[in-house]
């Protein structure tokens, strides 16, 4: 069932899927190659992930908005826990669809662009999932036409607030490599499980707040 709602989703998206597949490969070397001092690997995937993200599920919510698709949903055999559950499961795909994509990228760029160690990974995780655990609660609760500015707005500003997300990058590597008393190998995951569980939480929130709105 959620494969043939995450199918759904591409589909709805399938104008801007292969331009974005274009993008996760090209950005990460043009945005690296303009981060001249604050630039590196981690923020080009960043940005690039982050952009990637927000063209797909912004679309896909719009469609699904402007053509009541949530209440055609509901109508089908598709339980309403499935089709929140399908917006994270879609968030993830593309999220992993874009890191294999970035390495295609390092593959065949010369300009410095690195592979991302397991620690870069997991924050760049951390990052999307909490903005989407974030996004996706008040979307719901609220409507797309009251919350469709909010992503926009922080997408916009990524690229003038890079100094402090680096910052704050460097600071989280310092202290797990620093204050935290677990052993190296655990603490380079400890990104990804916050990524997973904070997921978690938002789409129990998601599918409580979803189950008791009235389409």
């Amino acid at each position: 069932m959620l494969f043939h709602l995450v199918k759904k989703d591409f589909i709805i998206a399938k104008k801007y899927v292969w331009i974005m597949l274009v993008f996760a490969v090209v950005g990460p070397i043009i945005i690296y190659s303009k981060l001249d001092g604050i630039g590196n690997s981690f923020v080009s995937f960043l940005i690039t992930v982050l952009f990637v993200e927000y063209i797909l599920f912004n679309m896909i919510s719009f469609q699904e908005d402007k053509y009541k698709g949530s209440a055609l949903l509901c109508t089908t055999p598709h339980t309403r826990n499935g089709v929140i559950k399908a917006k994270y499961l879609f968030i993830l795909v593309i999220f992993i669809g874009s890191f294999l994509l970035y390495n295609l990228a390092v593959a065949i760029d010369s300009s410095g662009l690195e592979r991302l160690n397991t620690i870069s990974i997991g924050t760049v995780l951390l990052i999307i999932s909490v903005f989407y655990g974030i996004l996706i609660p008040i979307q719901i609760k609220l409507g797309y036409e009251k919350t469709k500015y909010i992503s926009f707005i922080i997408i916009f500003l990524t690229p003038f607030i890079l100094p402090a997300v680096v910052e704050w990058y460097q600071s989280i590597q310092f202290n797990f490599n620093i204050n935290t008393p677990l052993p190296e190998q655990i603490k380079v995951w400890v990104p990804l499980v916050l990524s997973f569980f904070i997921g978690f939480v938002s789409m129990m929130l998601s599918i409580r707040i979803y189950s008791k709105k009235n389409l």
